[in-house]
């Protein structure tokens, strides 16, 4: 037996070196010390997130996985990505298109009993923030916590584990998950209002699964979709707004000057 936990000790410490490595490289990217286009070596990588070779290098693999570095084709190595205007939209329109078929399968297929109450009562609590709105960062991520649960809830009612995997790379985005534009579409517009509709949808999605109506439950999701994406060219031209865009220093292209974060 305390040959069984010594030989797990080494396999432990990996893993959890492992992901503090994938957190700290997150973070450094998405707060911009790590600016598009840097290259990041296995060495400086060692030294930078304070763990072996073996924790860097697959922390460098697991975010080309998210899509956050790409790799560097003469070298083999990596680089942190940029994404254009034009990739910002496909990608929070390829998450929409995603959950827009996760919908039709949900009602399609009917989720048990069990699943449905959850998702009940994600629509009531939300109903609950949306009824006492008051515009302040808490109550936005209140609302953002709620939503992002009904998302997900909605991408596993599909069951469909191939559909889920690619949901959960579409969202690995910052600047596409599902709550993502909040803040900043706080800037440019009556949020409360906003919410008012957004949540009118998701009671409508609610009742299309629950009624088997998967035409509609696609249709809902889809337009849902979309009234975030409505505001993305104007938070794209807009420094203020577009600073409090998740992963906003990877966008390059915009009229708004990229906003670094301090380091």
């Amino acid at each position: 037996m305390t040959s069984a936990i010594l030989d797990r000790a080494p396999v432990e410490r990996v893993r959890n070196q492992t992901a503090k490595a994938v957190q700290l490289l997150r973070d450094m990217i998405l707060g911009g010390r790590l600016a598009p286009g840097e290259r990041l070596s296995e060495t400086d990588m060692v030294e930078l997130l304070g763990v072996s070779r073996t924790p860097a290098r697959m922390a460098m693999m697991r975010l080309y996985d998210e899509g956050l570095v790409e790799e560097i084709a003469s070298s083999g190595g990596f680089r942190v990505r940029s994404f254009s205007a034009d990739e910002v939209f496909a990608a929070v329109a390829i998450r929409g298109l995603l959950e827009s078929l996760a919908a039709r399968l949900a009602a399609e297929r009917r989720p048990a009993a069990r699943d449905l109450d959850a998702l009940r009562v994600c629509v009531a609590e939300m109903d609950d923030v949306v009824q006492q709105w008051t515009p302040s960062p808490r109550r936005i991520a209140e609302y953002a916590a709620l939503n992002d649960r009904f998302h997900t809830l909605l991408g596993n009612f599909a069951r469909s584990p191939n559909l889920t995997r690619q949901l959960d790379r579409a969202s690995a985005l910052p600047f596409a998950s599902p709550s993502s534009l909040l803040l900043a579409q706080s800037k440019l517009a009556d949020l409360s209002t906003m919410l008012v509709v957004a949540q009118d949808q998701h009671r409508c999605i609610l009742d299309a699964i629950e009624e088997r109506d998967g035409t509609r439950a696609e249709a809902i999701t889809r337009e849902h979709n979309r009234l975030a994406a409505r505001y993305l060219d104007r938070i794209l031209q807009n420094q203020e707004a577009l600073s409090l865009v998740p992963g906003h220093t990877l966008i390059t292209g915009t009229n708004a000057k990229p906003v670094l974060a301090k380091s």
